[in-house]
């Protein structure tokens, strides 16, 4: 059973798009994010002058979700630093104890697990390496890491999904909700589901070998950079064109046209192995 939880953001200049305040009930912890421009104005917030752990935010050079990950003991400075050296950045996810009880070790197990999780979930492309996690005995090492998932819930909150799990959703029996292209045309045999910012194709589907010449040309020129960037991979005859891994598309139709080699919609493309109800009418409520 899932249980509520008790945000409170403050707005610090009652600006929406302001500098603000995040934290949860029962926790030491304390976010805040921090658009770029206001970083000159944080010589009044005392608690980021402390040790924190860190997130720059924004896109690099072709459009794309890009983070920086960091720690650092006086966070501030460090923040003013990134201004001078890095310009991808919008936006700085910040986060500190309100006890002051984070040392150095403390906040290198938290930069360095916060940037193995967002590498394994490939969803930001990040501008540093994974990092070694500090030695911190087995109490300290829970207690960060029960920090770590109240900070993850948090960057989610404030639409930052770097962190977020590839959940395939449920159905109210506790199935699992798997949807299949329709048409098998041109080899294409795919698998899926629905997510947050769009839908996921899972490894192991199959896509159309050929094009049709209705294709769209953005979607022409996806799967030509998924061909490239070895997701999508042929075999040695070129009889069959392979998902080697799961892949995000930003909407189930974008994901249809790439697999189906097709200008398709996917709301109708797309239907549940289990009853063959097409998704836009699971979406109204109809399994």
């Amino acid at each position: 059973m899932r249980f509520g939880k008790t945000i409170t953001m403050f707005l610090i200049e009652g600006e929406p798009s302001g500098r603000a305040t995040c934290e949860l009930s029962n926790w030491t912890g304390l976010g805040y994010r921090l658009p770029r421009h206001t970083i000159k104005d944080c010589d009044d917030r005392d608690d980021l002058k402390g040790p924190a752990v860190y997130m720059l935010l924004g896109l690099d050079d072709e459009g794309k979700k890009a983070a920086y990950i960091g720690e650092s003991e006086e966070a501030l400075t460090r923040l003013r630093t990134h201004i001078k050296e890095k310009d991808f950045w919008t936006e700085a996810l910040v986060f500190v104890s309100k006890d002051n009880n984070l040392n150095k070790a403390h906040i290198k197990y938290l930069e360095s697990r916060m940037i193995e999780l967002a590498t394994y979930r490939r969803r930001y492309k990040l501008t540093q390496n994974t990092t070694k996690a500090p030695r911190i005995n087995e109490a300290e090492r829970s207690t960060m890491e029960e920090f770590l998932s109240n900070i993850i819930f948090l960057v989610d909150v404030l639409g930052h999904r770097i962190f977020e799990e590839d959940a395939i959703p449920q159905s109210k029996s506790g199935e699992k909700v798997i949807f299949t292209t329709k048409n098998k045309a041109r080899g294409a045999a795919s698998k899926g589901h629905p997510t947050n910012d769009g839908f996921q194709v899972l490894a192991g589907s199959k896509a159309a070998t050929q094009e049709t010449p209705s294709i769209p040309k953005g979607w022409k020129r996806l799967r030509e950079e998924l061909i490239e960037k070895g997701i999508l991979v042929w075999n040695v005859d070129r009889t069959e064109l392979t998902f080697v891994e799961s892949y995000e598309f930003s909407s189930p139709t974008a994901a249809a046209g790439v697999c189906m080699g097709a200008s398709v919609n996917g709301l109708d493309e797309w239907v549940l192995v289990s009853s063959g109800t097409k998704l836009k009418d699971y979406e109204a409520g109809k399994e």
